[in-house]
């Protein structure tokens, strides 16, 4: 028998992370579908729903990435008792991967560009993780790299295992739980699934799971100003590079390695100024506020369903609630700030009200 208070072996503290993780994730309620009452779309047979990702412990969609990639890590062997992790992240998957660390006793470090919002920062620190700032996107990669190395701890990369850390197949991935929640709609088969890339492992992951299941469900990608991956996805070269997205979270100035543009059936480029005021106006329709990036998923909708009305086709279209508002008070929810950080808003307000009226 092991004395009391000795130090667990290697096998054993493993096995006590992985525990700890899945009790975390019993502990853990599925995320709610919000069906959007927009009558100009729902008089013609067409029905928008939000999976709402903003409900997890950490407050956004990364939460499920961060739960994925730790148990990806430790499975492979990468982290062991005491390993510093680091992360190279724009916000939301350093906030969620700074949590499960702790969740560990694990060191967490966040590398991100100055530009990312104060609000997630402070996010981060509460959960015991440390920024670490560099003045572009570009840099965030390298930078982690060697900051794992300096320290002997773990690069997490998102960017490279987001599509494989993730079970595709099922096991409560937000696919198949997309589906579950589906099961008894209208058009429980959506017509459509609208999502973001960052990483790209959202996409990649319900574009296999819908194969899998032989769903004729298509995938389509909302992508922001700026992004590489709506270039990539019509070109296939991956040596492409873009200025990078002002929607923070989304859009990429590289094409990452988890971007699987195969699992991709449309691309719709997204300008900021519509994204923000999709995102105003979402805000408005469900009486709380939402994140810049679910408001470039609310272009892609009501394009969609812009397209399947004039087209006569009826059926469904899902996407994501990617994160709260609330952690964009200062910049993106800010008139004044949006005034002077991207332009003049109301023509873009004008064309967003207008899909919306029909």
């Amino acid at each position: 028998m092991q004395p009391m208070n000795a130090p667990l072996s290697a096998s054993g503290w493993l096995s006590q992370a992985i525990l700890r993780i899945e009790a975390d994730y019993l502990r853990s309620a599925d995320t709610h579908l919000i069906p959007l009452r927009l009558p100009v779309f729902a008089a013609d047979g067409i029905d928008l729903y939000l999976k709402d990702e903003s409900t997890h412990p950490t407050g956004s969609l990364k939460h499920r990435l961060a739960r994925s990639l730790f148990l990806y890590a430790l499975c492979n062997g990468w982290i062991a008792e005491g390993t510093t992790i680091v992360e190279a992240s724009s916000g939301s998957t350093a906030v969620s991967e700074a949590y499960f660390a702790r969740l560990l006793g694990l060191p967490f470090v966040a590398v991100m560009p100055r530009s990312t919002s104060p609000e997630k920062a402070a996010q981060i620190a509460f959960h015991g993780g440390r920024c670490h700032f560099v003045a572009h996107a570009g840099q965030v990669y390298d930078e982690a790299r060697t900051l794992a190395e300096q320290c002997g701890g773990h690069y997490m990369d998102q960017f490279t295992y987001a599509e494989r850390a993730t079970d595709w197949r099922g096991n409560n991935n937000i696919a198949e739980s997309m589906f579950q929640q589906m099961a008894r709609e209208r058009h429980p088969v959506p017509s459509w699934i609208v999502v973001g890339a960052g990483t790209g492992g959202t996409s990649a992951t319900i574009g296999r799971y819908l194969r899998f299941r032989r769903h004729a469900t298509q995938v389509c990608v909302a992508d922001p100003e700026g992004s590489v991956f709506s270039a990539f996805h019509a070109s296939g070269d991956a040596t492409l590079t873009a200025p990078g997205s002002r929607i923070e979270g989304i859009g990429r100035p590289r094409v990452e390695p988890s971007f699987v543009r195969t699992l991709v059936d449309r691309m719709i480029e997204v300008p900021d100024l519509e994204s923000i005021a999709a995102m105003r106006s979402l805000s408005a329709l469900l009486g709380r506020k939402v994140g810049p990036s679910t408001g470039t998923n609310f272009v892609g909708m009501l394009a969609l369903a812009g397209e399947m009305r004039a087209s006569g086709q009826q059926g469904s279209i899902l996407s994501l609630l990617c994160d709260a508002g609330e952690r964009y008070l200062p910049s993106y929810h800010d008139a004044e700030w949006v005034r002077r950080t991207f332009g003049d808003i109301d023509e873009a307000q004008r064309r967003i009200d207008a899909a919306l009226a029909g």
